[in-house]
């Protein structure tokens, strides 16, 4: 299996549109209403956002989506495609938004997920990220995490 992270294109809102809707397709049960990445603007995303693919063996397969803030990165979508899930690439996903972070500068990580995405939750737990606050949403909460990262001195 030979993974590459790639740059979004301006013209990639479409590649990032299909594998969100895909990724999170499985939710809108649980949930009773599509996720709110769903219905994120994904065309603004790729041009306002730092977004990058992931591709496995050269089909694009998963996305990530960052905005830097001076203070923290927030992953503000991680999409994997269902029939890739369960090998791993949400994990480098997060060590990559983590590389990110460290070499612009940026001391923390913050993402946020909504508690009826329980398996997410517990996920973002056991990869260091902490719960910072939760607050109703939705037919649940809106649980945010953080997570301190180590910025190496020049």
């Amino acid at each position: 299996m030979v993974l590459a992270f790639r740059r979004a294109r301006i013209d990639d809102g479409a590649l990032l549109r299909e594998i969100t809707h895909i990724a999170y397709a499985k939710w809108v049960a649980p949930l009773g209403r599509e996720p709110r990445p769903m219905l994120a603007d994904h065309d603004a995303a790729v041009r306002a956002h730092l977004v990058e693919f992931v591709e496995m063996d050269g089909r694009t397969v998963a996305a990530v989506e960052l905005v830097a803030h001076d203070a923290h990165m927030l992953i503000e979508n991680i999409a994997v495609r269902p029939d890739v899930q369960g090998l791993g690439l949400g994990n480098r996903i997060l060590e990559r938004a983590e590389q990110i972070a460290c070499e612009l500068k940026i001391p923390s990580i913050r993402l946020y997920t909504h508690s009826r995405m329980a398996e997410n939750v517990e996920w973002y737990l056991r990869h260091g990220y902490a719960i910072e606050s939760e607050e109703p949403f939705a037919n649940g909460n809106l649980v945010h995490f953080a997570k301190r990262l180590s910025i190496q001195s020049a």
